[in-house]
């Protein structure tokens, strides 16, 4: 299963009541531009809608886009859920309005880099296909 020449699965998912989905249809835009396959969910995804979705399209990240400030709420759950369906080798990463506070708690539960807005879409590819490479032998 360790195809050299695979694309990178990227769910991008926008959890909760936040509205707001500009920032993800222009990292999933930026995402497929560099190569990757991606599948948006849309709005107003739980938890358990996005763990469902990385299970069946079998992916190897998931990106997620809080801007609702339920951040702490959101990144935990949707980690959990992963680690309940056996898919903790799933990369857990986002963006959105984080303080860094909690970015710093959040990557100590075990979610990947987080990007505020204003980060450039190539320091989440590069971040991504730096995993990606690391992490290749376990997915």
């Amino acid at each position: 299963m360790n195809d050299p020449d695979r694309k990178i699965r990227v769910l991008v998912a926008k959890p909760g009541l936040d509205g707001h989905d500009r920032g993800a249809k222009v990292i999933a835009a930026a995402f497929r531009d560099a190569g990757f396959e991606v599948i948006y969910t849309g709005l107003h995804q739980t938890p358990e809608m996005i763990v469902n979705a990385a299970v069946q399209e079998d992916v190897d990240v998931v990106a997620l886009s809080v801007l609702s400030g339920a951040h702490m709420t959101l990144f935990p759950r949707v980690l959990e859920l992963l680690r309940a369906e056996g898919a903790d080798h799933i990369l857990l990463t986002g963006g959105g309005i984080i303080p860094e506070d909690d970015m710093e708690k959040l990557r100590e539960m075990g979610v990947g880099r987080l990007f505020g807005p204003g980060t450039p879409t190539s320091e989440a590819v590069a971040y991504i296909r730096d995993w990606f490479e690391h992490h290749r032998e376990h997915v």
